[in-house]
């Protein structure tokens, strides 16, 4: 079977390992993939502030040159042995759209594959949160939002948003850990069941051709301990004819190929 991991950060992840390139490589040339894609955190766009406490959440638009040559480096080294393609993981801000709009159609022609995700959200006093940050914080959100349900009602508007926004021919059309807000489920449960919001979430992506990113990252979050999006959604995602694309969202080298045990039989 054809092996691909669609979502690999890299050592210009200021959260991430400084694992390099070649370490990644190694890694999935001996766990036998056939296909990576680098997906690094792109820039925020213009004039929006980094509301992670550590303001860690992406590359400077300094170091994008940089990385892209670095990725172009071993795509020619390694072209016999594995096909990498050039990424970046694109965070969508409700609100600048126009931002993430320029900067795609400046940098777009030179991605090989990309992912479009959520991490922040504009909350009620119209500033917003990093969701994925940590459980204290996500804590402090369910005070300002009033309740668990109400940030999940906002994340899965938000994912909604992403999908129909216009960002150009360049926009990444393959939706990022779909399900990102359940990262801390097991401390911060909803009262409202969201299924129907995730089966309308489906069928968006259904109706635009987009893919989704089958993300195992969620399986070793001790306050989640399920993929994004969760079986079930996936199995529904498998009727629709959704093309899934399994991501490690490896942050060290190690983490290639996480939970691909438990995938495997859904490819």
């Amino acid at each position: 079977m054809y092996k691909r991991d669609g979502h690999i950060h890299t050592p210009f992840c200021p959260h991430g390992t400084k694992d390099g390139l070649k370490e990644y490589i190694k890694r999935a040339i001996d766990l036998g993939f056939g296909e990576i894609t680098f997906t690094e955190h792109a820039p925020l766009p213009q004039g929006f502030e980094d509301t992670a406490p550590t303001k860690d959440s992406s590359m400077t638009t300094e170091q994008l040159l940089s990385y892209f040559d670095e990725v172009q480096a071993v795509k020619d080294l390694f072209q016999s042995e594995l096909k990498i393609n050039l990424g970046l993981e694109i965070d969508y801000i409700e609100g600048y759209e126009d931002g993430t709009k320029e900067f795609l159609q400046k940098w777009g022609h030179l991605l090989d594959d990309s992912v479009l995700s959520v991490h922040f959200l504009k909350n009620p006093l119209e500033k917003y949160d990093c969701l994925d940050y940590s459980s204290d914080l996500f804590g402090e959100m369910v005070s300002l939002y009033g309740n668990v349900d109400r940030i999940y009602e906002c994340y899965f508007q938000t994912v909604s948003k992403s999908i129909s926004a216009d960002l150009g021919p360049y926009k990444p059309t393959r939706i990022g850990h779909m399900t990102l807000v359940h990262k801390f489920q097991k401390q911060y449960q909803p009262t409202l069941d969201f299924s129907n919001k995730i089966r309308e979430l489906l069928h968006q992506v259904k109706n635009a051709g987009y893919e989704l990113d089958y993300n195992a990252a969620g399986l070793y979050k001790p306050l989640c301990v399920e993929t994004y999006p969760p079986q079930w959604a996936v199995e529904e995602a498998l009727s629709l004819q959704i093309p899934l694309v399994y991501g490690s969202d490896a942050h060290q080298a190690k983490d290639m190929g996480q939970g691909l045990h438990v995938l495997v039989r859904n490819r």
